[in-house]
């Protein structure tokens, strides 16, 4: 029999149901928002993939979903800066409601990437649903209109985030302590 390694955990940061009721929370207020049109939820892959499923089936008006995924981590804990789209959308979004699906906003120069970059597509609106953000860390001033949870600055695994592709699976969000 194989024993599973244990996840190399610091603080846990926000427990599972703490998760679950701000995802619900965050749906209910997005569909009161884009009642009355059709949403498009652009997912960035890999790490946004749990919450954006869990978020859109809170979601009750009339929603799609497509993903990017874009690189600037590697296998490093730190941005690199430089933005590379690894996967473009399979959409056009021109006149269309758009909001982009992030796991965490770090920087903010990621985000600040896509904002650019989808906006020159001509979404009717592009709006940013954060599942966690950073604001200490925050070198781009980018608007995000729905933020799940503030933490602090740390490098963090679970629910969709990984380290080394490693631990997305965990249902709640923790530091990773050093190796």
């Amino acid at each position: 029999m194989t024993i599973a390694p244990v996840p190399p955990l610091g603080e846990i940061l926000v427990e599972e149901d703490r998760l679950r009721e701000r995802v619900v929370a965050l749906g209910r207020e997005i569909s009161v928002d884009y009642a009355e049109s059709e949403l498009l939820l652009v997912g960035v892959l890999k790490g946004a993939m749990l919450f954006l499923s869990d978020l859109m089936r809170e979601i009750t008006s009339p929603c799609e979903v497509d993903f990017m995924a874009v690189a600037s981590y590697g296998s490093a804990t730190d941005s690199s800066g430089v933005v590379r789209i690894l996967k473009d959308l399979d959409v056009p979004i021109e006149g269309r409601d758009v909001l982009i699906v992030e796991d965490i906003v770090d920087s903010g120069l990621t985000l600040q990437y896509l904002l650019r970059n989808l906006g020159a597509r001509g979404p009717r609106t592009l709006e940013v649903c954060a599942l966690l953000t950073k604001p200490e860390r925050r070198k781009a001033d980018v608007a995000i209109r729905y933020t799940g949870f503030e933490i602090r600055d740390c490098f963090v695994i679970g629910y969709g985030l990984d380290h080394r592709e490693r631990w997305r699976n965990l249902p709640y969000v923790a530091e990773l302590a050093a190796e």
